[in-house]
């Protein structure tokens, strides 16, 4: 009995360690890119583990598509809607009756920007993304970022 009290720790730590990893599949990065005189790109990159795909803004009918909403900011005007980078898959899903437009591995969200003025300042908002695999889907996410911008 003492042997098995630790071998039942063992695997209910193992187990709870492969559902940890289930449950965020998508590591998301952020960063400003310079592109000109007070111009910049935010690269808002989600990195996509094993065989998880993560849904284009333009998903299709059913699966909650990637969005972002971006916090007010007086010294920062948008310019133009978020592009994305990557290589886009399309898939008819019987699930959802639909044709799905959607990205494994990696995809890079690019939304332009302008300074108001050369001030250093911080982009904020949240993205709300869906990621399934090849026998479910997880619900939708939200996640904040925050993005630093030099202003020189």
């Amino acid at each position: 009995m003492k042997k098995f009290i630790p071998f039942l720790l063992l695997i209910f730590g193992f187990s709870t360690g492969a559902f940890a990893q289930i449950e965020n599949p998508v590591k998301w990065s952020y960063t400003a890119v310079k592109t000109g005189d007070k111009t910049y790109e935010l690269h808002l990159t989600a990195n996509v583990a094993g065989k998880w795909h993560i849904y284009s803004q333009n998903a299709g009918e059913g699966p909650e598509p990637t969005s972002f909403n971006f916090t007010k900011n007086p010294l920062v005007s948008l310019d133009g809607a978020v592009k994305e980078v990557g290589k886009l898959e399309k898939q008819y899903d019987n699930n959802f009756r639909s044709e799905l437009k959607f990205y494994k591995t990696k995809v890079d969200f690019v939304q332009k920007v302008k300074l108001k003025a050369p001030v250093a300042t911080v982009i904020n908002g949240t993205v709300t993304f869906m990621v399934c695999d090849d026998s479910k889907c997880l619900p939708p996410k939200d996640v904040p970022f925050s993005v630093k911008i030099s202003g020189k």
